[in-house]
């Protein structure tokens, strides 16, 4: 209650309250300040460089070659030959979420994806659990990829000179090494591309990306030479739940049009081009790796792929009796996948970027180079870790727990589109979702589906990392968060 008995110009002032718990978890990022914001960094900013081409290829940079290179090997024997379906209902999934995206992403087109979008729609605690999860889709995705090229490597290495690297220099401790040594190289060299700003790191993927279309349009031009139908009589041999299984696990290899979204302040046009680059690159790689893996299945049993994660080269020398095929292959896979790794390291420097200059992790990462435009910083933490991680873990348990991290982003951004379209419905969008909220909600419904597909252990360890993320909001980002600092001033 005011002193009665003070003067009138002190009796009428009021000190607004402080916000409770519940509001401030709750406080949203204006979708203008998000776009006014873009670019911005400590110490410099980031250049506007990319185009609807470079949008596009590190779209498919980031998606094309993960599954069918990496992962076919573990996929195939959860579903037999019905991994082609499982690699159907994957990318469906993939495109429902991916109309979301777009339409966010020509609204919002900054850096951060789906953490800026759940940022502006759901709130700082949703948007922090959502880029908790990005870190965990991008920083274990890079390190899984990592260790596939190793295999591909060694198959290089085999076919020309002979040689190989010494398991307990190729394979992680789980998988009966010491060190995937292999595997920390191609970050590291992807970390040297990125350190040199993102229209150089651009430029060299987009000559990885067509590299890699080239050798797989090979793949299926002569493996299709020793397909058998016979491979195909048992159809789903593990019944629908395998299939599912098979698909949750692949998913992960479409988080490609993700990382498109993350370049939304280094784009010239962004509002015009991320939608176009997002879009044009699923349909691109749905239909190859469809295709792809009806070719491969084909032209091997489903229960030769066990333990496999070089399979496509196998097959190669396996059809033709010829090792010089298989090697060529495995020289195309090993530039093909260091660019899924060069832009999936790109994406997760980005997400950290966007959550750094929020105040919700240290400044570190948004601290920009003046030379390069590039946040040389953030990418040489990022690297390592993801380096040292790649190396350490066995590739499946990787894979699964990048799955349930992009399934979980992406669940949110199918919300985030319904949201804004209802609080801002008058906002200019340069594309919208078809049959809202009906696909959005079909998205949503994928995305948990596939979720609930994946194993115990997977669960427990996303379990873990949500625990220890929350830990650190509220020890750290939830007290320096900007948006905070701006509601008390």
């Amino acid at each position: 209650m005011l002193d009665q008995g003070a003067p009138p110009q002190q009796r009428d002032r009021t000190v607004p309250a402080s916000p409770g718990l519940g509001a401030r978890l709750m406080r949203r990022k204006p979708v203008e300040r998000l776009v006014a914001e873009g670019g911005q960094g400590e110490g410099g900013s980031l250049r506007r460089s990319l185009g609807l081409w470079q949008l596009t290829m590190i779209s498919i940079g980031a998606t094309l070659g993960t599954g069918i290179f990496v992962v076919l090997g573990e996929a195939v024997p959860k579903a037999g030959p019905a991994v082609t379906l499982s690699f159907v209902i994957a990318g469906l999934t993939a495109l429902f979420s991916a109309l979301s995206y777009a339409e966010l992403a020509g609204t919002i087109p900054v850096a951060g994806s789906s953490y800026s979008y759940a940022y502006a729609t759901m709130g700082e605690l949703i948007a922090w659990v959502c880029g908790w999860c990005l870190v965990l889709e991008y920083g274990v995705s890079v390190a899984a990829v990592a260790v596939g090229w190793g295999e591909y490597l060694n198959e290089l290495l085999d076919g020309t000179i002979g040689v190989t690297i010494p398991v307990a220099l190729s394979a992680p401790p789980g998988d009966g090494g010491v060190f995937n040594l292999p595997a920390l190289i191609v970050v590291l060299l992807a970390m040297t591309f990125l350190l040199g700003g993102a229209r150089e790191s651009a430029r060299a993927n987009t000559v990885m990306v067509v590299v890699k279309i080239a050798a797989l349009v090979m793949f299926c031009a002569i493996g299709v030479q020793g397909f058998r139908s016979g491979n195909y009589e048992d159809f789903m041999p593990l019944g629908m739940a395998g299939v599912s299984a098979a698909g949750a696990t692949l998913f992960f290899s479409y988080i490609g049009f993700d990382a498109a979204s993350t370049a939304g302040e280094e784009a010239t046009n962004a509002q015009r081009d991320l939608p176009r680059a997002i879009m044009l690159s699923l349909v691109i790689v749905t239909a190859l790796y469809v295709l792809v893996a009806a070719v491969a299945v084909g032209a091997r049993p489903w229960q030769g792929f066990t333990d496999s994660e070089a399979a496509l080269a196998q097959i190669m020398r396996d059809v033709t009796g010829q090792a010089f095929w298989g090697t060529l292959l495995a020289f195309c896979a090993v530039i093909a996948i260091a660019s899924v790794v060069l832009t999936v390291l790109y994406g997760q420097t980005r997400i950290l970027f966007a959550m750094s200059r929020d105040g919700l992790v240290p400044k570190v990462f948004s601290r920009v180079h003046p030379k390069t435009g590039a946040p040389r910083a953030n990418t040489l933490i990022v690297s390592l870790f993801c380096g040292v991680l790649a190396a350490a873990v066995p590739l499946g348990q990787l894979a699964d727990a990048t799955s349930i991290g992009t399934l979980f982003a992406f669940a949110l951004v199918n919300v985030a589109v319904v949201i804004l379209r209802r609080t801002r419905p008058d906002m200019p969008r340069t594309f919208r979702v078809p049959l809202s909220p009906l696909l959005p909600a079909l998205g949503f419904a994928f995305c948990v589906w596939m979720m609930g597909s994946l194993s115990t252990v997977t669960w427990v360890v996303f379990g873990v990392w949500m625990a220890v993320g929350l830990v650190f909001y509220f020890l750290y980002g939830h007290r320096r968060s900007r948006l905070a600092s701006s509601e008390v001033k």
